[in-house]
């Protein structure tokens, strides 16, 4: 089902800026303004083709991403028998925390991974490049999941080495898993409802495609690890029931990629995180949404 709403109250205009920027400026009301950066789509693509075949290397090619876009607060965290998580903070004003994660392994006996879960894995990076571009409520850290196909073993470690104080510090972990083999999907019923209507706004406000497609009885996701910790969890996707057989399987490749859906996804994600920054601020959430390019 596609989500249909407050289309009416989302204008949009495209206008050309100053040193040859553009914007596209997404109007919900005037009491704020929300503005990200929009990272080119031949580097988001060339981040996605450059995927390593290998788990043991994956995580270093994540690292890379990071480093190369100019994360300063880079760490690992080691977890046993497996490559570490990778994960990258950008302080925001208070130590309010937006997770946004995505695993980075893959499973061993078929295909390249590229859908499961390069394509989530290597928008991080593209992702702290977005929301750096402007001084930010929310502190994000964007993590590199290891082990998510041995049971979410990444994700469960890091959850359960947080202390209560941490966790309470988390309003929001934002997961993406296998995109771009068909317009952007949400994971509905296994999403925490204000997040839901978030994204629902942003998909609307930027006129990209948005659909509930549950995978309830298909698989598991690295938010779940956080639900059971009582943190509001989100997971986006791209699966229906036509790709799922994708997954897992020799037709895991770049090829089965759609370019344009990919990138959509990308711009729906970042615009997203943004607007939560406004939207978990305030209790009644409303924002102008400006995508510099």
């Amino acid at each position: 089902m596609i989500l249909d709403f407050v289309k009416t109250t989302f204008e949009i205009t495209r206008k050309c800026l100053p040193a040859a920027l553009c914007a596209f400026f997404l109007s919900l009301s005037a009491y704020a303004q929300v503005q990200f950066h929009a990272v080119d789509r031949s580097l988001v693509e060339t981040r996605l083709k450059s995927y390593v075949p290998n788990n043991a290397d994956r995580a270093a090619g994540i690292k890379k991403f990071f480093s190369d876009s100019g994360c300063k607060n880079l760490t690992e965290q080691a977890v046993p028998k497996l490559p570490p998580n990778v994960i990258c903070i950008l302080p925001g004003q208070s130590d309010q925390i937006i997770i946004v994660g995505a695993h980075t392994d893959k499973v061993a006996e078929a295909g390249e991974g590229v859908v499961d879960n390069w394509s989530g894995a290597s928008l991080l990076s593209s992702l702290y490049e977005s929301v750096n571009s402007e001084p930010r409520r929310h502190t994000y850290m964007f993590i590199g999941f290891t082990g998510e196909e041995k049971g979410l073993l990444g994700s469960k470690y890091y959850v359960e080495h947080l202390t209560p104080a941490q966790r309470a510090k988390i309003v929001a972990m934002v997961n993406m898993d296998t995109l771009g083999v068909s317009p952007t999907k949400v994971w509905a019923t296994h999403a925490d409802q204000s997040l839901l209507t978030a994204l629902d706004q942003a998909a609307g406000g930027m006129k990209l495609p948005l659909a509930e497609v549950d995978v309830d009885k298909l698989g598991d996701a690295d938010s779940e690890s956080f639900a059971s910790a009582h943190i509001p969890r989100i997971t986006i996707h791209s699966i229906t029931q036509e790709t799922w057989p994708i997954l897992h399987s020799d037709r895991d490749r770049l090829s089965a990629v759609k370019m344009d859906d990919y990138y959509n996804s990308y711009l729906l994600i970042a615009g997203y995180l943004a607007y939560l920054d406004t939207y978990l601020s305030s209790a009644s959430p409303t924002a102008h949404t400006t995508t510099a390019h």
